[in-house]
């Protein structure tokens, strides 16, 4: 039952932030849509990275690992700072600056809770 509390909530915090997202292309500018881009790309490196990591080793950390995570970092701050340009260049107005940078924390928080749920190991989870 946890599982499909955790899928409600999920799915929830998703369409939220699309719909800040859709709210940011209000005043008919589409550029700020390339942000899907970002939110399809972010939880690749670490999906690869989990499929090549040895998990017998008692090791915290290895480079594949960290890498991934280099890789994320740079997709989830080009996702936050590509509002910005367009803000700053007068492409968007501020108020759909405000509505984009709500809906990328929504969106990546919501990709971090998926990948917590269900990123573990235990075999009793549901496989995606």
């Amino acid at each position: 039952m946890t599982m499909i509390k955790a899928l409600i909530s999920l799915s929830f915090g998703s369409a939220l932030g699309l719909t800040f997202l859709m709210l940011g292309c209000m005043y008919h500018t589409y550029w700020p849509l390339l942000l899907l881009v970002f939110y399809a790309l972010s939880p690749v490196p670490y999906c690869i990275s989990q499929r090549t990591v040895d998990h017998d080793t008692d090791v915290p950390s290895n480079a594949c690992r960290e890498l991934a995570m280099f890789f994320t970092t740079g997709i989830v701050i080009s996702a936050f700072s590509l509002p910005t340009v367009l803000a700053r260049a007068g492409v968007i107005t501020w108020g759909s600056f405000a509505l984009l940078l709500t809906g990328n924390i929504v969106i990546f928080l919501t990709t971090l809770g998926f990948l917590y749920v269900f990123g573990s190991e235990e075999e009793d989870q549901i496989v995606l």
